[in-house]
């Protein structure tokens, strides 16, 4: 099957018709591509734990149009979970909310649980409302990659993770280019499991209170593993003002390494790919997978990346990066 476009009403009809079938569709949102299926069916979202090469009972996020339609697989969102969605949908904000009995309980991990979040992207959207017309109220739906490996941002990415018989329904390049921050709102205080574009500082301020830390209490969520968002090439964190050593310490021969970093090292000795580090946290959210992708396309034998600010809005990124480090 070819790309679909996000632009055609057909297209999205036709994804959201395959959907409401049993089938597996991934599309574009805001953040990364995802890979979809009908929440509510429970072989369908077998299906993506079987093409991702996911371990079952890891939660996949739930994708709704409205907060309507939220309230489908939850019997009450909470005051916290209605603050931050007031606010924040639709955007790259995941809520985890009591589940209701019967409902997802494969997408959700077999969990008592679910993550739920709207999308702002205008294909998802699309899609989404299309799709709850013909009865699919939430499409499950996690990154559409491999299992671990880096996400996709753009169409062509998925293509290259799964190959052409896929269905993917293409919205151009995403936006924030990383994954949805994801807040626990079955507890109180709340608790941020996954960072993301909107930061810690942010949703304090619109909850009126601290946030509570990931623990072992916590629910699984997405996203959430030591080592995660990896590309082939092993990738280390440097500090800026030892990248020229680390580069000089290589042993010759291989295929050289990629280098992400503010300064130039193109040219340099053992360095077969250089890459600008953006300036800014969100530059870098949304250039970050890409850049990684291309460095493994490149063959490389290791990706440095220059260690990130030790500043709040770039929590989202080097936990990204940190996580690929690990694997």
């Amino acid at each position: 099957m070819p790309l679909l476009s996000g632009e055609s009403s057909a297209d999205v009809q036709a994804c959201a018709r395959y959907l409401a079938q049993g089938q597996l569709v991934a599309f574009a949102t805001e953040t990364v591509y995802g890979l979809g299926a009908d929440a509510c069916n429970d072989d369908a979202v077998a299906s993506i734990y079987a093409a991702k090469g996911r371990p079952v009972g890891h939660p996949l996020i739930v994708h709704v149009a409205s907060v309507d339609a939220a309230l489908a697989f939850c019997p009450t969102l909470g005051s916290s979970a209605q603050r931050l969605v007031a606010e924040c949908w639709p955007g790259p904000l995941t809520v985890i909310v009591p589940r209701r009995p019967g409902v997802a309980r494969a997408a959700a991990g077999g969990q008592d649980t679910v993550g739920l979040r709207m999308p702002a992207h205008p294909v998802a959207l699309a899609l989404l409302r299309e799709a709850a017309a013909m009865g699919v109220m939430g499409v499950a739906a996690p990154s559409a990659n491999r299992f671990g490996r880096v996400s996709p941002t753009t169409a062509a990415h998925v293509v290259q993770e799964f190959g052409p018989s896929l269905w993917v329904l293409d919205g151009g390049a995403c936006e924030v280019g990383i994954e949805s921050t994801i807040v626990d709102c079955t507890r109180e205080p709340p608790s941020l499991l996954r960072p993301g574009q909107i930061g810690r500082a942010a949703l304090e301020r619109l909850l009126g209170s601290s946030l509570g830390s990931r623990d072992a209490a916590s629910p699984r969520a997405p996203g959430t593993l030591s080592a995660h968002y990896a590309p082939a090439a092993p990738v280390r964190l440097v500090q800026a003002a030892d990248l020229a050593a680390v580069l000089a310490a290589l042993p010759p021969g291989g295929q050289g390494a990629a280098v992400y970093s503010r300064e130039s090292h193109a040219g340099v000795a053992g360095v077969k790919a250089w890459r600008h580090l953006p300036d800014t946290a969100a530059a870098a959210a949304h250039d970050l997978f890409g850049v990684l992708r291309e460095f493994d396309d490149q063959g490389v034998d290791c990706i440095l990346v220059e260690m990130l600010p030790a500043e709040p809005e770039w929590e989202g990124v080097l936990d990204r990066l940190q996580r690929a480090a690990s694997a």
